[in-house]
This record gives C-alpha cells, sequence and structure tokens, in this order.
C-alpha cells in the first residue's frame, strides 16, 4: 500500500507540470520502471483497479474537476456577497459550506486523474514488455 501512495504521489507531481499525457507517462514510465519490480507493478495494478469506481458522476469529476466544481464556487461567491450586504450569517456559512464542497470537488478530481495516470502508465509498461520494439 506505501508503494501504492508513492507512485500516486508521483503522478501528482506530474499533473502538476504542463505537458501532454504521453510526456508524462513517459517521464513515469521510466522511474517506474527503475524502482518497482514486474510483480509489483502487477499488483498495484490490481490494488488500483480495485479502488477506482466507475461512475457516470467520477468520470465527469475526472475528465471535467473544474467545471463540476464551478456551480459551488458560484453558490460561494453568492452566500458571500449576500451574506455580507444583507448582512446575514446564514448566508455567510453557505457561502462557506458552497467553498468546502468546490474545493473538495476539486481535490477529488485531481486524486482521480493522478490514479488514471498511473494506471495508463502501468498498461503502457505492460504493453512495451509484451510488445518490445525492434
Amino acid at each position: 500500500m506505501a508503494q501504492l501512495e508513492r507512485l500516486l504521489q508521483m503522478a501528482e507531481d506530474e499533473l502538476t507540470e504542463y505537458s501532454s499525457d504521453a510526456r508524462k507517462i513517459e517521464k513515469m514510465r521510466r522511474k517506474i520502471g527503475l524502482t518497482v519490480s514486474a510483480v509489483e507493478q502487477r499488483q498495484i495494478k490490481a490494488e488500483l483497479l480495485n479502488t477506482m469506481k466507475s461512475s457516470i458522476f467520477t468520470k465527469i469529476v475526472e475528465e471535467q474537476r473544474q467545471a463540476a466544481a464551478l456551480p459551488f464556487w458560484g453558490i460561494a461567491g453568492l452566500g458571500l456577497l449576500f451574506g455580507i450586504s444583507l448582512n446575514q450569517p446564514v448566508l455567510l456559512l453557505v457561502g462557506g459550506v458552497g467553498t468546502v464542497a468546490a474545493f473538495r470537488i476539486q481535490k477529488w478530481g485531481w486524486k482521480l486523474q493522478a490514479k488514471r495516470l498511473l494506471l495508463q502508465t502501468l498498461e503502457d509498461i505492460e504493453a512495451r514488455i509484451s510488445q518490445p520494439s525492434k
């Protein structure tokens, strides 16, 4: 489990860089190939597949995390705006709840993207092992 967490952290670090998915996979493939054995790679992939649940909502959050969180950012902004201008503490609370919800949705989407990137990298490694280049 610690190995999976370390690889997920590596995937999150790669997501912070502005490059194509192919470049990110290439960089991660080299790092994983040097530090993780083939048996551990298969175990990590199986563990990763078990943790990833596929539904329409998780797919939307993974692919469009900012768009999924946008309504909650709107609720947060309106809650703060009306809470301050109308002097209503309940609306300020709504603004706080909207901010927390938007932040958590974006964080969840970030984690899902990192898992997907790691899974794609492990599948790329398997494909290259089974189909060696000329």
